[in-house]
């Protein structure tokens, strides 16, 4: 960096140019749901300013959505440590950030860290929320943050200009997945296409309370399968547990595809008729590429945090519960009737009306 990189990144935050055409950095959040949710941010962002490139920060956990998210020039990958400072890998990323001649950050997580590299590289427009008292990390500083309850909002308010009245309606995540890719995967993995319709199943989330229960999935599969679909469950290693329950009931035709590479389980919904998943970020990235998607809500608003994409059905306990929506990752009353209520039959029924709508596409 240069010797004016001080200066730069005290200065306040420039005023815009309408001939500047230097990149604009995002810095997501790095859970994939919120990161899918993030590329609304880079759809309006191009639409203020199309020739200005669009790269984003990512870990290697998520980098691979960026393969298939339009408009982004390139990813920049970077596996900061969550749970301490570590200086020196902050600068390392910086010197980074700096050689890429960005002319703004938008840095959508409102943590002190999160600003820290953009702040070091004396990205001269850094964009964000105050958050944990950023002042001077964040020069184009944003308030309000807490009157705007969806994450979409607060997400896509940075990419507007500040003071600007919030749309009606948000553009929409976009995959696009090419079917090539995903048939190739397919054989590469042995995965023999026997022309059984393939259901893709995504059980975790993050906190217990997300999760409807494995038996509860183990029987949709043991149905879907003996009526002659395939079932694929999906997830991190985390999940290999719940997806070894699943596969043990439904037989043969189901496959345990957990992974700790993220391209496996998108180009496996590319594939798939239809999507089962919890409020986790699997069931962001189905949506976004246009996988008809059964959402399964517990302790979560699903208008809070649903993908902005439609869902083919939105799957809720057939009750009233005081204590929903709660948005905690474990059951405070230990009940967990907001998914335990929630039928294996509900499910089932969503899928079945699910497959009898849709009819499959090119390439299927």
């Amino acid at each position: 960096m240069n010797t004016n990189s001080s200066h730069l990144a005290h200065a306040p935050a420039p005023r815009p140019d309408p001939a500047d055409r230097r990149p604009i950095l995002l810095v997501p959040y790095m859970w994939i749901g919120d990161f899918v949710r993030c590329h609304t941010v880079v759809q309006l962002l191009k639409q203020r300013e199309p020739d200005r490139p669009i790269d984003v920060l990512t870990t290697t956990l998520c980098a691979p959505l960026l393969d298939y998210m339009p408009l982004v020039r390139k990813a920049i990958v970077c596996d900061l440590p969550r749970n301490k400072l570590a200086l020196a890998a902050h600068m390392v990323l910086a010197r980074r950030l700096h050689e890429g001649n960005y002319g703004q950050a938008l840095i959508m997580p409102r943590t002190w860290k999160s600003a820290l590299a953009p702040f070091l590289a004396a990205i001269p427009q850094r964009t964000g929320f105050v958050g944990e008292a950023r002042f001077g990390l964040i020069n184009d500083l944003r308030f309000g943050e807490k009157k705007l309850p969806r994450m979409i909002d607060r997400c896509g308010a940075l990419a507007l200009p500040n003071g600007a009245s919030l749309p009606a309606d948000w553009p929409q995540p976009e995959l696009k997945v090419p079917i090539e890719d995903a048939h190739a995967w397919r054989a590469r993995s042995g995965l023999a296409d026997d022309g059984r319709p393939v259901i893709a199943f995504a059980p975790g989330a993050v906190g217990p309370s997300k999760r409807w229960p494995a038996d509860y999935y183990a029987q949709v599969a043991q149905k879907l399968t003996a009526q002659g679909l395939s079932v694929w469950v999906l997830g991190s290693p985390n999940e290999s547990p719940l997806a070894a329950e699943i596969v043990r009931a439904a037989g043969p035709n189901a496959r345990d595809l957990t992974s700790p590479d993220l391209r496996n389980a998108i180009l496996a919904l590319k594939l798939a008729r239809a999507a089962v998943s919890n409020d986790s970020g699997l069931l962001h990235v189905a949506a976004a590429m246009g996988t008809p998607s059964i959402g399964i809500f517990g302790p979560t608003s699903p208008w809070h945090w649903a993908p902005l994409n439609p869902l083919a059905a939105t799957i809720q306990a057939p009750i009233e519960l005081d204590c929903r929506p709660c948005h905690k990752p474990t059951c405070r009353l230990v009940h967990h009737r907001c998914m335990r209520d929630i039928p294996a039959e509900q499910v089932l029924g969503a899928v079945q009306r699910t497959l009898a709508e849709r009819r499959p596409s090119a390439g299927e």
